[in-house]
């Protein structure tokens, strides 16, 4: 008894704690080891342990820990004989002077003499007794309520619950199979416990489509299923329901539950697949390596089952358990270095099937892809790139239900690229609906905030490994120069979705003291919470940086997003949603919808279940949406709108850095730039040099084939875009101010314009107020030394996205910058966005931000949390 006592005491040095509870325990097992543990942890004293004789040379692992510690460790094949308990059994039970019995796993054997003793107590766990812990795995979580329980019973705050003698039975449930059919006279809750209480074996049974199946991987269901197959089942009042996601089953009371999993005929499968012809897949042939590995597995395969196993052997028939299946997921791990799932295991019962599952996870996975879709195949700019041109819902490319299609035309060369599905009203839902599962119900919301991080991680890099294909995806279908694809509108999306996977575990609320009513003390604290469906619209001058510029903060903060992509450029979207289920992100988490802004993107901001709006776009889509968000439910609204932004050139700067400075303000991207700077002030000391040296430059430039490495200027996005500019030129030239350069479209195929130069501009002109978002510099001159009235003329505007300052006064550099109006300041630079730095404008250029620590917040809501104490 010493040396047991000293085990106790490295756990705890409280006496009131080490007296707690004298506890036997009686189970098998790893779980029950891990049992074990927990209670010798929390103090508890363990007196004995009843467990299962040694299979050959294999001792139990819960009496291997308990022998280890010095507890009494007894086993027994049988407690009792034709339902009498044997003497020698009851004998060594009682001697140990147990209060309380514990049985990790619900056992039919205890005989009624050890249960109605008049010194024992006993809990037999049950999974709907105790709350799930958030975050924990299902055999974590039971380890969890088990310790709990004996807690409660040690407190004296376990509940009494008087369960009923009609239909008792302490018989064996495998020897009763009318004890395991499904009672289908109740609610959804008691069906899917009665499921969930027979999973491991030996399952709940129905009849069904007329034959015997059995029902395992219950769970609540909640949503709408707008697909499946409808299967009869007796004595079920509804049909069940076959889905993508297993078989939804109706309880009385109108709720759902879903089974995962059936065995049909003794073989198990996914509930989804019933009924559907089987697809036989060709056998692997084993390499020398493979072969060898395959036999160091039927090792443990014997070692597990202690029989003689051929390729027929059935892992399950042949009396394995769920805590076997952990093992021999752990053991294929450490000989054959792959990571197999439990479900795996239960999808491939016998030993030449599991063999097979194992070698083709050897090779890189399952011989099919993660899922199956109609892509589309292109040679283009030396390289084989595809992608997909329907809606990503769910984790699936799916057809959009109101057969309507959008034309992905390449700017380039005015020739159709392919069709793509164009969602509608009720695709959007379908959307909501899979992203508000995988938040509530998926494991996106209960996921440990690191995990998601990884996964984010994950993402970036398979974009990383495909960035030139998605480069090139980008110039063919937004018009833009191929190298300035692939630093920027790839590189920055990749850099934003590394930055934001870092913030996933370092989102945190804070402690703030408030005022104490004596004699309570009081403790306020915040939570940063995810808000829930995002609803996101992006734009088409830069498709994919759009949509990583938001989705990462968004996703990083837990949330789950439907997106529309512009519908002129959708295709990169649609390759990131291929390459997100690549990366494991679960089913749900992101949903892609190409459409049209009057159909799908109001949709988006009308649903009541999403719950924030992102949008970047003009200032009049802007307030159309933010009324929406208003009416609908109140959601939380983020714009990034129209700017016009102002770039003041003064005298004293560096003049070679302001012409490139100048140039690039106005022409990076073809001038298709949020920031682009809309107008120019130049100073009159170097106006007319500046002019004449940004003509030049415009002449050096490049324009062509944007996959071209030399090309400095491509097309513009789309034939209407290239019409309106041509239309804005011309208002420009009717209202007097000076075209010194370009003006006109260049002549070849493609939607190419010349990088125009306005001059002589007056402030009350049309050019001079309202954004072109085209290669034209708007210049208009200011006099020598005016700095206050070119600042002033500056703010003239109702947009306030960004601006810039060009000279080498720090101090004029610091009050300008201080005043000009505008969520963004560049001083002797332009365009030098970063991921790390807040972006958004004031005004009429929309409020929040993307990008930096800020961006999250965008995303997350604060929760106030006051205690008394």
């Amino acid at each position: 008894m010493f040396a047991c006592a000293q085990i106790y005491r490295r756990f705890s040095t409280s006496q009131s704690v080490l007296d707690r509870m004298r506890v036997a325990i009686i189970g098998q097992s790893t779980f029950a080891g891990e049992v074990y543990k927990k209670l010798v942890k929390d103090g508890h004293k363990v007196v004995g342990v009843f467990t299962v004789p040694d299979q050959g040379n294999r001792e139990d692992p819960l009496a291997t820990m308990a022998a280890a510690d010095g507890v009494e460790v007894f086993k027994f094949k049988s407690w009792r004989k034709k339902g009498v308990a044997l003497p020698e059994v009851l004998e060594k039970y009682l001697s140990v002077d147990p209060e309380l019995n514990v049985m990790p796993f619900c056992s039919q054997f205890i005989p009624m003499e050890v249960i109605n003793h008049p010194k024992n107590k006993s809990i037999c766990y049950h999974p709907s007794i105790l709350p799930r812990h958030r975050g924990a795995s299902s055999i974590n979580c039971r380890i969890i309520c088990k310790a709990e329980a004996v807690t409660m019973v040690a407190d004296g705050t376990a509940p009494k619950i008087p369960q009923p003698e009609e239909g008792a039975t302490y018989d064996p449930m495998l020897n009763k199979k009318d004890l395991c059919k499904v009672n289908w006279d109740q609610p959804a809750e008691g069906i899917h416990n009665f499921i969930r209480g027979l999973d491991s074996s030996p399952g709940a049974w129905t009849i069904m489509d007329g034959q015997e199946v059995k029902l395992f991987g219950s769970k609540m269901f909640t949503g709408s299923v707008s697909d499946g197959r409808e299967v009869e089942i007796e004595g079920l009042s509804a049909p069940g329901i076959i889905h993508k996601d297993g078989l939804l089953l109706t309880g009385t009371d109108g709720q759902k539950v879903n089974v995962s999993r059936l065995s049909v005929d003794g073989k198990m499968m996914n509930a989804s697949k019933y009924g559907a012809a089987a697809e036989a897949m060709e056998a692997v042939e084993l390499t020398a390596e493979e072969q060898e590995i395959a036999g160091k597995l039927k090792e443990t395969w014997k070692a597990i089952l202690n029989i003689e196993i051929s390729d027929d052997t059935d892992f399950f028939k042949s009396g394995a358990g769920s805590m076997d299946v952990v093992r021999l997921v752990e053991e294929v791990k450490e000989k054959a270095g792959v990571s197999l799932e439990n479900e795996d295991v239960f999808m491939a019962t016998t030993f030449q099937e599991f063999i097979q599952v194992m070698v083709r996870k050897m090779r890189g996975g399952d011989e099919k892809p993660v899922f199956e879709f109609d892509a589309i195949n292109m040679h283009v700019n030396n390289m084989d790139i595809s992608f997909a041109h329907q809606l990503f819902i769910d984790g699936q490319f799916v057809d959009a239900t109101g057969g309507k299609f959008l034309k992905s035309i390449d700017p380039a060369t005015e020739k159709l690229i392919c069709d793509v599905h164009s969602a509608s009203k009720d695709d959007v839902d379908k959307a909501v609906q899979a992203a508000k599962k995988a938040f509530y119900q998926g494991p996106w919301g209960s996921m440990n905030a690191r995990d998601r991080g990884a996964l984010l991680f994950k993402l970036a890099d398979l974009m990383d490994q495909h960035k030139e294909e998605l480069a090139t995806i980008e110039s063919i279908d937004s018009g833009a120069v191929y190298t300035l694809a692939l630093k920027t509108h790839v590189g920055m999306s990749i850099d934003t979705w590394r930055y934001f996977a870092g913030w996933c575990d370092k989102i945190h609320g804070s402690t703030i003291p408030i005022n104490n009513a004596r004699p309570n003390h009081n403790l306020t604290i915040t939570k940063k919470e995810p808000i829930g469906v995002c609803g996101l619209v992006t734009p088409w001058n830069y498709p994919l940086m759009m949509l990583s510029w938001k989705m990462a903060a968004c996703l990083a903060a837990g949330n789950t997003v439907v997106i529309k992509p512009a519908q002129v450029s959708p295709l990169t979207a649609l390759k990131f949603a291929e390459l997100s289920a690549k990366a494991g992100i679960p089913p749900g988490v992101i949903n892609v919808l190409p459409g049209t802004g009057s159909v799908c993107g109001q949709a988006i901001a009308d649903h009541a279940d999403v719950r924030k709006l992102g949008f970047t776009g003009s200032t009049e889509i802007g307030q159309v949406i933010m009324k929406s968000c208003a009416v609908s439910n109140l959601k939380k609204v983020s714009l990034e709108l129209g700017g016009k932004s102002p770039f003041i050139i003064f005298s004293d700067c560096d003049l070679d850095k302001a012409v490139r400075m100048g140039m690039s303000s106005v022409f990076f991207n073809k001038g298709e730039n949020c920031i682009a700077a809309g107008r120019l002030f130049v100073e009159d000391a170097i106006h007319d040099e500046f002019v004449a040296r940004v003509i030049e430059e415009c002449k050096k430039m490049v324009i062509g084939d944007p996959l071209n490495r030399g090309t400095a200027h491509g097309p513009q996005n789309h034939k209407a875009h290239l019409d309106k500019l041509l239309e804005y030129i011309d208002i420009g030239v009717k209202e007097g101010a000076n075209l010194v350069y370009g003006g006109k479209r260049v002549d070849r195929p493609g939607y190419f314009l010349h990088p125009t130069v306005f001059t002589g501009v007056e402030d009350h002109m049309f050019i001079a107020k309202e954004e072109s978002f085209g290669p034209i510099m708007v210049i208009s001159k200011f006099g020598n030394g005016e700095v206050e009235e070119v600042v002033a003329r500056a703010n003239n505007t109702e947009f306030g996205l960004a601006s810039g300052v060009m000279t080498k006064d720090i101090s004029k550099a610091l009050l300008v910058s201080e005043k000009l109006d505008a969520g963004t300041c560049f001083v002797n630079t332009y365009n030098k966005t970063d991921v790390a730095a807040p972006f958004g404008g004031f005004k009429q250029s929309g409020f929040g931000k993307d990008l930096g620590e800020e961006a999250l917040n965008e995303y997350l809501k604060t929760k106030t949390i006051t205690f008394e104490y």
